[in-house]
């Protein structure tokens, strides 16, 4: 069997589950211990035959497999992966590129460079701006909190990369009440700590009150990170973020947008008055696995401080071939990771398919797939929609929190659709989030159906 034998075939297996989405059920068929009992075993001792099992391997596997490319899967934010997107992160494998260095491997570096030229001009964020490809939100939080972390010490005479953090200046973190847990995370990480936040209430949409932000701000006496939403993973509200600005350059504070959902709206003409302002933060963090819709291993973090974004995470080594300043530019220097995979190859890939016009009709899309299935919702009997749709998400709640959890369930059994539950003032809700660039006018009407007949009395 010769390599372009398997991989040929591996491509038909590919293209197979593709086809099959419209008609797969948008659920898993079998539990954790079937997919235990399939794939589980002791060690081979010996070799086996590459095509066996990778077949074997898509046979065994295909039961326990979440058809989240499906244009009805609306669990949680995730993008359907674009196909030129798709076929560029089969190429990166293909060509195993160690993309943190630049000149041993000028293709990965330059990609990048270009890459993340186009996502900030197509982003609105400043020119000169530096960037980082991680893993996704988590890392994009964890790299733009480091940059602000050495950035703020550094002013207070602090070399948090020599000394660390015991006897320095403390941190303190102003953060909305509805902030996605991967902020948290990320202070945790970095030795900053969650005791650290103040935390601003939130109004009903999720946003920051704005008025209980400027005062929590105006109480910085030290070194302060605020961070503030474009998009609410609940609501996919946004906060106010000319006002936020205002507040952090007043305190000398260092501003943080948590973009992982809405920074994309600024690629659309009629939805890119949300975030607003949100151009005059130090750092942004965002998922192109979301609304871009790449596949997976794909966030970005951007810093408004390149230099401060270096020192936190540059790094150099006597046997490395880094390039010179001003030169190339050396991912390692911008993110948390020395080895890694060409990440900017399916980016590049999007971009370059869909160009400007594109990706704004492809926000413009999910949004709009997001309204008409709140309106179809509220039609029916007994169904609240909660927020206001100004993005893709959508939260809605039926009479009572029993009739909730056995919607919610029945549609998921059925396999029309998927999406998860949540919690909204203390009351269960179901939150569907519209991400795919598969989600067509059909796939809304077959959700609409799903939810109708669950509702429907038995």
């Amino acid at each position: 069997m010769s390599n372009r034998d398997l991989l040929q075939r591996t491509a038909e297996i590919a293209s197979d589950f593709l086809d099959s989405l419209d008609e797969r059920p948008v659920r898993p068929e079998a539990t954790v211990d079937e997919m235990r009992a399939a794939l589980g075993g002791p060690l081979p001792e010996g070799p086996s035959d590459a095509l066996e099992v990778i077949e074997k391997l898509a046979r065994d596997v295909d039961p326990g497999l979440m058809a989240t490319m499906s244009g009805r899967f609306f669990g949680f934010v995730i993008g359907g992966a674009i196909p030129a997107a798709v076929a560029a992160d089969w190429l990166t494998s293909t060509w195993d590129q160690n993309s943190g260095l630049t000149l041993p491997m000028p293709a990965a570096g330059v990609v990048e460079e270009v890459a993340g030229a186009w996502l900030k001009d197509l982003l609105g964020l400043p020119e000169g701006a530096s960037f980082g490809f991680v893993t996704g939100g988590q890392m994009a939080h964890f790299t733009c909190l480091a940059a602000a972390r050495h950035h703020l010490l550094a002013r207070e005479g602090w070399d948090v990369g020599r000394e660390g953090l015991n006897g320095g200046p403390s941190i303190r973190v102003v953060a909305g009440a509805n902030r996605h847990a991967t902020l948290d995370r990320a202070l945790r990480f970095l030795g900053i700590g969650t005791s650290s936040i103040r935390e601003v209430p939130a109004d009903e949409q999720g946003r920051m009150v704005v008025d209980a932000l400027r005062d929590e701000v105006g109480r910085a006496d030290g070194p302060t990170i605020v961070c503030v939403q474009a998009g609410d993973i609940n609501t996919g509200a946004f906060d106010d973020f000319h006002a936020a600005a205002d507040a952090s350059a007043a305190a000398g504070a260092w501003l943080h947008v948590d973009g992982a959902i809405g920074l994309w709206a600024a690629a659309s003409p009629s939805l890119r008055h949300l975030v607003a302002g949100a151009e005059r933060a130090d750092s942004w963090a965002t998922d192109a696995h979301k609304l871009l819709n790449v596949p997976f291993d794909s966030g970005i973090a951007f810093c408004a401080h390149p230099e401060s974004h270096r020192a936190a995470l540059g790094v150099r080594s006597a046997y490395l071939i880094h390039a010179d300043a001003g030169s190339a530019r050396d991912a390692m220097d911008f993110g948390p990771e020395h080895s890694r995979r060409g990440r900017g190859f399916p980016i590049y890939a999007v971009l370059r398919t869909l160009g400007r016009a594109g990706v704004a009709e492809l926000v413009e899309r999910t949004c709009s797939r997001a309204r008409a299935l709140a309106d179809g919702l509220a039609r029916l009997p007994g169904c609240e929609v909660l927020n206001d749709v100004v993005l893709n998400q959508v939260v809605f709640r039926f009479e009572d929190d029993k009739t909730t959890d056995a919607v919610l369930a029945a549609v998921q059994a059925s396999g029309e659709a998927w999406t998860s539950g949540t919690t909204r003032d203390g009351r269960r809700a179901i939150r569907l989030s519209v991400s795919n660039w598969q989600t067509s006018e059909r796939d809304v009407e077959r959700t609409l159906a799903a939810f109708a007949a669950a509702r429907a009395p038995h």
